[in-house]
């Protein structure tokens, strides 16, 4: 099975890791792993944590969004997920983590509108 998670750094040392599939107990451990290796590889100044091919996130999943959170801030650099699906920032929202995780209000309140069809 190829790995649903891919990281990469641009030349302009923003890191950026890409998930594909769920983040779900059987990948979680492995997606907070990739957020903290990019920051070890040498503390990028951002790191954006892509989801539009991301198709599902359970508890353990948002657990490793905010270990990879505390770990990217610990080191000083700023962390935005990209990206996610309306379903997702329903969830993100819900839970209070649109702001920490940098998404902007007004793709919030955007994807609270299509997922409620207001």
């Amino acid at each position: 099975m190829e790995n649903p998670i891919r990281s990469e750094v641009g030349e302009d040392g923003i890191a950026q890791v890409t998930v594909y599939g769920e983040i779900d107990f059987s990948n979680s451990d492995e997606v907070a792993q990739a957020i903290r290796d990019v920051v070890d590889e040498g503390s990028p100044p951002e790191i954006r944590v892509e989801l539009a091919e991301a198709t599902f996130i359970d508890s353990t999943g948002l657990g490793a969004l905010i270990e990879g959170y505390r770990a990217a801030t610990q080191a000083e650099c700023r962390f935005v997920v990209m990206n996610p699906s309306p379903n997702f920032r329903r969830v993100l929202s819900v839970t209070g983590l649109c702001e920490l995780f940098g998404i902007p209000e007004e793709e919030e309140s955007a994807g609270l509108s299509q997922a409620t069809g207001a």
